[in-house]
């Protein structure tokens, strides 16, 4: 087996219910993770009380079309 080329370092923290703040490498701000639209009626969230943000699969889509 090769070696590891890249172990990437991601710390995520959970704020208050769907709302999870992620810090990525290079990244200088922190990342939003929520619910929105479909997903947040899916799972029962109120957008009026959570505020909608992209969710993580949102971000899994974005980075494989890339």
């Amino acid at each position: 087996m090769s070696e590891v080329a890249y172990t990437s370092k991601v710390r995520v923290e959970r704020i208050k219910g769907p709302l999870r703040r992620a810090y990525l490498p290079v990244e200088e701000a922190p990342i939003f993770f929520g619910v929105h639209s479909e997903v947040a009626a899916h799972y029962g969230v109120d957008v009026n009380v959570h505020e909608p943000h992209a969710t993580t699969l949102d971000y899994v889509v974005a980075a494989t079309a890339g």
